[in-house]
């Protein structure tokens, strides 16, 4: 695929700089959105912006056929589908909210449909591979392999998304308690059921966490995150855990390009579906605002009944022919 260029920096009227940062403003203030979030919509609406100013059309006016042919630019450029829907879902985010503000009136993105993406099942990972992944983890020596264990036990058994991995106070394990409180994207709260492996491997962590604090922290070495860092986050970070899983893959025998911490929250789902367990609770588990998110792992698990049913089943074995 053809890297996509970046158009020039916006140049907007006074007026219209103003509007997009009451949009930034509202994102961050009223829906809580994280900051990597902003960021995106602000390089997204900047593009378009350039895109417009390039034909003589102001952000404010846009219309349905410019849209169009900005995705059709997007298009030709050999950008993702995938990456062109994310730039339209915030340039319906930016023109819901002029139309919220009494600035327009009409949706110019009302008829625009979304590029079309081709349906990709998650990657899989079997229950024994992740088996693999634990046993390697807990093979390290010292206070690595009590992290590591710690990490990929609580990651697995619970779904978590690795932002909110890493980011776990330390205050959340600290009882020893059976559900983990999550605060995921916007602020939602949900509960998580903690399962034994889980529980052992951060009462094992706990007592050699202090390793990782950095001496001059204020505080006096004292962190409030269960993976601390002597780093400038504070925390683990989500590059870093991936450079640790990868090396873990390594260690267990699995190629380390089929596996990320996405995967293994793909992995807690699919394994927690096939051994019975019903679409609303992995859903509340794992924070998706809509069902039909989570419905993309009913489709994985039929994937992988398809060869069971293909070879057990009774219709599926050769029929003797009738006798004449």
């Amino acid at each position: 695929m053809k890297a996509v260029k970046q158009d020039t920096p916006i140049t907007t009227t006074a007026a219209a700089g103003r509007l997009l940062e009451r949009f930034f403003e509202m994102l961050m203030a009223e829906r809580q959105s994280a900051a990597n979030t902003v960021d995106a919509y602000r390089r997204d609406l900047n593009d378009f912006a350039a895109f417009l100013g390039r034909r003589g059309h102001a952000l404010a006016d846009a219309d349905a056929a410019m849209v169009r042919a900005y995705l059709q630019r997007l298009d030709q450029a050999g950008m993702a589908p995938r990456t062109a829907a994310r730039r339209l879902s915030a340039l319906r985010q930016f023109y819901k909210f002029m139309i919220g503000e009494g600035l327009r009136t009409d949706d110019p993105l009302g008829t625009v449909d979304a590029p079309r993406q081709p349906k990709a099942l998650p990657k899989l990972l079997s229950e024994e591979e992740v088996a693999r992944l634990l046993l390697a983890a807990r093979a390290l020596s010292g206070d690595d392999g009590l992290r590591a264990t710690a990490l990929l036990e609580l990651l697995y058994a619970t779904g978590l998304r690795v932002s909110e991995l890493v980011g776990m106070p330390v205050a959340a394990v600290m009882r020893d308690q059976r559900v983990l409180i999550v605060r995921g994207k916007g602020g939602k709260e949900r509960m998580i059921p903690l399962n034994d492996g889980a529980r052992q491997a951060i009462a094992c962590w706990l007592p050699v966490r202090s390793a990782w604090l950095a001496k001059d922290r204020a505080g006096g070495g004292t962190s409030p995150w269960l993976f601390p860092s002597r780093g400038k986050s504070g925390h683990l970070t989500r590059h870093r855990f991936a450079q640790l899983l990868k090396a873990i893959c390594q260690a267990a025998e699995i190629d380390p390009r089929r596996v990320s911490p996405h995967v293994l929250r793909h992995a807690f789902a699919t394994h927690l579906l096939d051994n019975g367990a019903d679409l609303r609770s992995v859903q509340q588990m794992l924070g998706h605002a809509d069902i039909a998110t989570t419905q993309i792992y009913t489709h994985v698990a039929g994937e992988r009944l398809k060869p069971l049913v293909n070879t057990h089943h009774p219709l599926a074995r050769p029929r003797r022919p009738e006798p004449e």
